[in-house]
């Protein structure tokens, strides 16, 4: 290809640009620049070519307009091989630009600030901007477009080797990524712009008329669920575990992101620290514990058969302790938002073990399903329990250690397949049944599974009983009390059945299906 003689470099984000345009310099590439870049140049030594010199033109309108001259689409736009275009630009005196350099800004995250106003958005949507890397990427076999800080280094270097120049292959990727930068931005845009009125007032929404995202591939997974499927991660960058950072292990797979995301939505439930074991996407232990290596013991010492090879999360930082017992048990991966010094230590020593720190997603997200022909969407399940608001419909009331273990079965039931049902103590899931046709099955289930004694226990159902059977058949193994959403057209047999077996038992009034 071609040496590049002339760049045009416009960006927001200035991270790297300086040393970038110091290689470009060096290569002999002459320097174009708008504003805020052009005086960074200019105070960092860069020889710089100011955009107003090309096109004879201020900037004006309070800075709306700076590139949308026909000197420079002109220059970007030209196709090298097209005789007629050449002429034009000789006829015009118009130099020809060989690479654009333009990220745009980042409108999602001034769109999140509060109290923002319409006009305020309108004035921070860039054009100028948008328009450069579009006419670049069009005429990519010419132009290069640089969107990204990340890609200056390979840029600088593929010039250095190639005289100056880039080759074809280079120029169609750096297109490529130039049309998702767009998108992206117009994305953020639209979707903004849609939840205000006429009258520019905000308007909540949260399933929009369209639904728009925009995600990268962070990364190519080795196949999906099984060997025969192909799968990747995208991530909105926005925290959580598609965002997580691998510290240790071998690659995540797909199942293990999915166990790892399953695991850490169970941990943000509890303020106190908690740990987590889940096997294919149903808690098979979790407890809340003053101290979280005595929460790792209780959540274990649930279902320590099933807790084998799963998947394990922390809400407070793993420390060498906790890791110290985690090390006894061979799991796939474990999740938290911090790993100590001695737990990275400890762990470290089993190469295969996935270690990743996570960041809380700031606010909840829709929550989305693919099914065939489309996309279901959903708020994020993030009902708030509010003990107060429960309804006692038996003739005794729950203790006070009852009531404690009510709300934590409660909260571990949310995030179990249904049909869920949950026994639990306070602090400690006791066992679980997940995932069966019938509530009644769930409960025998659970009750088949238990390690641990059930004497005493309490049950957190994630829906309501349509029959007595299922709390008569919980209370031939000792639970003292229920929690569950209530709504059945058979509630006050439920009832009755519990008064007669003198179990307390409460009703939330809100369900937590899991499909």
């Amino acid at each position: 290809m071609p040496r590049i003689e002339r760049t045009l470099l416009s960006v927001t984000d200035k991270t790297g640009l300086v040393p970038f345009a110091q290689k470009l310099h060096s290569l002999g590439v002459e320097l174009i620049s708008t504003g805020g870049t052009a005086k960074l140049l200019r105070e960092s030594g860069i020889p710089v070519c100011e955009v107003a010199e090309i096109t004879g033109f201020p900037e004006m309108l309070d800075g709306r307009v700076k590139t949308i001259h026909p000197r420079i689409a002109a220059g970007i736009l030209a196709i090298r091989g097209n005789s007629e275009h050449m002429r034009a630009l000789a006829e015009h005196e118009i130099p020809a630009i060989q690479m654009v350099v333009v990220n745009l800004y980042q409108f999602d995250k001034f769109a999140s600030k509060p109290g923002v106003t319409r006009e305020e958005l309108i004035e921070n949507i860039d054009i100028g901007g948008p328009t450069m890397i579009r006419a670049a990427a069009k005429n990519f076999q010419d132009v290069a477009v640089v969107v990204s800080p990340d890609q200056y280094d390979a840029i600088g270097d593929e010039m250095a080797r190639q005289n100056g120049g880039l080759n074809a292959e280079t120029h169609w990727r750096l297109a490529q990524q130039a049309f998702l930068h767009t998108a992206a931005y117009d994305a953020a845009v639209s979707a903004r712009l849609l939840q205000i009125d006429a009258e520019g007032r905000t308007v909540e929404e949260p399933l929009p008329a369209r639904l728009t995202f925009s995600a990268e591939r962070a990364s190519a997974l080795r196949y999906g669920e099984n060997p025969h499927q192909q799968a990747a991660l995208y991530s909105f960058g926005r925290g959580g575990i598609a965002a997580a950072e691998q510290l240790h292990g071998k690659e995540l797979s797909y199942n293990n992101l999915v166990d790892l995301d399953a695991a850490w939505q169970l941990i943000q439930e509890f303020e106190g620290p908690a740990a987590a074991i889940i096997k294919h996407t149903n808690p098979c232990g979790c407890a809340e514990q003053p101290q979280l290596a005595e929460a790792y013991r209780k959540a274990l010492e649930a279902d320590p058969v099933s807790a084998f090879g799963g998947v394990l999360a922390f809400n407070r930082e793993l420390d060498g302790t906790t890791a110290s017992e985690v090390s006894k048990l061979f799991v796939e991966a474990i999740a938290a938002p911090a790993f100590s010094p001695e737990a990275l230590t400890t762990l470290s020593v089993k190469k295969n073990l996935r270690l990743v720190r996570v960041s809380p997603v700031a606010q909840p997200e829709l929550v989305m399903k693919s099914i065939s022909g489309g996309v279901l969407a959903q708020t994020a399940d993030v009902a708030p329990l509010d003990k107060g608001s429960l309804e006692i419909k038996t003739t005794r009331e729950p203790t006070p250690q009852e009531w404690d273990a009510l709300l934590f079965g409660w909260k571990v039931s949310k995030h179990v397949k249904s049909n869920a049902i949950v026994y639990a103590r306070a602090g400690q899931a006791v066992s679980v049944g997940a995932g069966q046709m019938s509530r009644v099955d769930s409960v025998k289930v659970g009750a088949m599974k238990a390690v641990l004694p059930l004497a005493g226990t309490v049950l957190a159902s994630d829906a309501f009983f349509p029959f007595p059977d299922g709390v008569e058949e919980a209370a031939r193994h000792g639970i003292t009390a229920v929690i569950q959403p209530g709504g059945s057209v058979r509630d006050q047999e439920v009832v009755a059945a519990a008064n007669l077996l003198n179990l307390a038992m409460v009703f939330t009034g809100v369900r937590h299906f899991r499909h």
